[in-house]
């Protein structure tokens, strides 16, 4: 008799173990994703777009208006989702880089297999931080991940997360040739900042065409989940990567480059689980980004998220209450470094400059193969852009900026100086400040200095020691160094800056002299001088371009350069040192060309350099090579 009891409650308890994956019990969440794309549909109010399947979906479901990939472009931003956490906290925010995880974080879909859920992706991931791997070397993040990873391919009767992503809306197909138009391209928006030309026409107009391809694809994928009969478990959300495929766009950090497209529809059966205010052609104001998507996950399965997530879920049975602020990043972009912060309460956007030496438009080879940016540039170079044009290709950034949305959506008006504006210019920047702090920010130290320090470690674990990354006082310096309203003469910080015991703040020591001028460099001449023996390589590359670009044809300047030449030899110095220090030679054409037969012999980049970092070291080599008028050799 006990034994046929004991028998029973096995069964039992198999039972409510399966009943507990079963997809009648919890719903499927499919996710159909598209690259490269602004909020450009018709749902949104765009006359110009043709989506006439996406327009239906958001009337049967709720559409938010205020949602951010934190990042503008496509690594760093799925970065963000796939990990919870922004990739600044984590070191991994510079585009194509890789990072490992740090220590107790799992990715998303981890802890949704754990869950009982079967995980697909098809088929990008490009994310910045390394996947784990399970102890037969496999593959701990999906069940299955490529071109044919699918629901389909489940236990029967288990529960599926699944992300199906299109392609053809990538910046890369909107330069493609012999593109016959759909949309009229007199028609197009040509933003203000872009040049009333045929070229820029025919991009926003192709631009458009793919948005309606991928249209056409989005309600393909959606009718074969509905004709498989799942469309009453299914819980789908549709939105895109990052902002529009255009410069200015993608890779800024502006609402341009991070306001996305973003709907969700929750069947009748779960609509216990969505979002605030819920309802068919609802249009929500609420405040979301990529960071709160992995939270939501786990709220719409019933699980609170783990204490490292950095988002919010904002449906679920965890739901949370809407933030005040959406945040938003710039780290290096393919080949060029840069530093940029954002923020935005929904009407206001601050944008913080931390390298504001260095050009909105810097040479990036991706972007420049765009006939928009090619058309933009040569009529800069003459002298033909308007203000609102011009502003992107001058050689220096303003240190903040602050645009009103509602008054001037395209962010041309920075009214940062604007005495009007101060109290919003305040709460903006109090943010920034805080949220730099509270994810320890760790894109303020060089990426060659990172790699040094981290190894084989995550940033996050290798830099969490106030003693390795004195976290304030890195902060104080770089916003000393980047403010650009400071005087050239009060070079005393930064000098007594240089022999502080930390490389990071020594590092932004040596900027805020070179940010400052020739006067600040003069005035800093033995400390820079001093600092080509410094422990640090990312330090002696920021002095030797602070000599270079400002001590004139003295003999330190060719010094400097010497200097420069000699970290931009990728087998020497690794692939991270040559980048910081070819970018900084692309400032010094005028005085490099005697050195050209130097240049001319630099590696293409580092042995054993990973496949995704490949590219940019020979790209940086390209445009000095072009830029000095070396023919490169057959």
């Amino acid at each position: 008799m006990i034994t046929r009891t004991l028998l029973f409650l096995a069964v039992l308890l198999s039972l409510c173990g399966t009943s507990r994956l079963h997809a009648a019990d919890r719903p499927n969440i499919l996710w159909l994703t598209t690259e490269d794309i602004g909020p450009n549909l018709g749902c949104y109010g765009d006359t110009y777009a043709v989506t006439p399947n996406l327009d239906a979906f958001a009337k049967r479901s709720q559409l938010f208006l205020n949602a951010w990939s934190n990042a503008p472009v496509c690594a760093p931003a799925r970065t963000a989702i796939i990990s919870g956490m922004y990739p600044p906290s984590t070191g991994s925010e510079h585009m194509r880089s890789s990072v490992p995880l740090p220590e107790g974080v799992k990715m998303y879909p981890q802890m949704l297999r754990e869950a009982g859920y079967y995980c697909t992706n098809n088929a990008k991931e490009d994310y910045n931080l390394q996947k784990t791997k399970t102890p037969e070397d496999k593959d701990a993040v999906w069940d299955a991940s490529g071109k044919n990873a699918h629901w389909k391919n489940r236990k029967d009767g288990q529960p599926f997360f699944a992300i199906f992503n299109f392609t053809n809306t990538h910046e890369s197909q909107i330069r493609q040739p012999g593109h016959k138009l759909v949309h009229d391209p007199a028609k197009a928006n040509v933003p203000p900042y872009h040049p009333d030309t045929p070229e820029s026409h025919h991009d926003w107009a192709q631009y458009a065409d793919n948005i309606t391809e991928m249209d056409g694809l989005f309600a393909a994928k959606l009718k074969e989940m509905e004709d498989a009969g799942l469309a009453e478990d299914t819980i789908v959300f549709f939105y895109g990567d990052h902002g529009a495929g255009m410069p200015r766009h993608k890779r800024w950090p502006y609402n341009s480059g991070l306001r996305v497209p973003f709907i969700v529809h929750f069947p009748k059966k779960w609509e216990h689980l969505a979002p605030k205010g819920y309802a068919a052609g609802a249009k929500s104001e609420e405040l979301i980004s990529f960071v709160d998507l992995s939270p939501t996950l786990l709220s719409i399965i019933g699980q609170p998220a783990p204490d490292y997530l950095q988002g919010r879920a904002f449906c679920g049975s965890h739901a949370k209450p809407a933030p005040e602020f959406l945040y938003g990043f710039r780290g290096r972009m393919d080949e060029r470094q840069d530093l940029v912060r954002s923020v935005t309460d929904g009407r206001y956007v601050y944008i913080r400059q931390y390298m504001p030496h260095l050009p909105y438009g810097q040479h990036i080879n991706y972007m420049m193969q765009m006939p928009t940016a090619q058309v933009w540039k040569k009529a800069y170079d003459e002298g033909r852009a308007t203000p609102e044009q011009a502003m992107f290709w001058k050689a220096t950034k303003p240190s903040e900026e602050l645009y009103d949305l509602q008054s001037d959506p395209h962010e041309v008006k920075n009214l940062a100086g604007d005495p009007a504006h101060v109290a919003t210019l305040d709460k903006l920047r109090a943010a920034n400040e805080k949220h730099l702090k509270d994810t320890r920010d760790l894109g303020f130290i060089p990426e060659a200095e990172r790699l040094k320090v981290s190894g084989d470690r995550s940033p996050r674990d290798a830099f969490v020691s106030e003693d390795v990354y004195p976290f304030d006082q890195v902060l104080a310096m770089a916003r000393a160094a980047s403010d650009t309203s400071g005087s050239g003469k009060d070079a005393a910080p930064f000098i007594a800056g240089l022999s502080h015991n930390n490389a990071v703040v020594r590092y932004w020591a040596a900027l805020g002299l070179h940010i400052r001028g020739a006067a600040a460099v003069g005035m800093g001449h033995k400390a820079l001088r001093k600092a080509f023996a410094d422990s640090s390589v990312s330090v002696r590359i920021a002095a030797a371009n602070a000599l270079a670009t400002h001590d004139g044809n003295g003999p330190y300047a060719a010094v400097a350069m010497e200097v420069l030449i000699a970290y931009a030899d990728a087998r020497r110095a690794g692939n991270a040192t040559a980048m910081e220090a070819l970018s900084a030679l692309g400032n010094h054409v005028e005085k490099l060309k005697p050195y050209a037969d130097k240049i001319a012999a630099l590696p293409d980049g580092a042995p054993g350099t990973e496949q995704r970092l490949k590219e940019y070291v020979p790209r940086l080599k390209e445009k000095l090579n072009a830029d000095l008028g070396i023919t490169a050799k057959p």
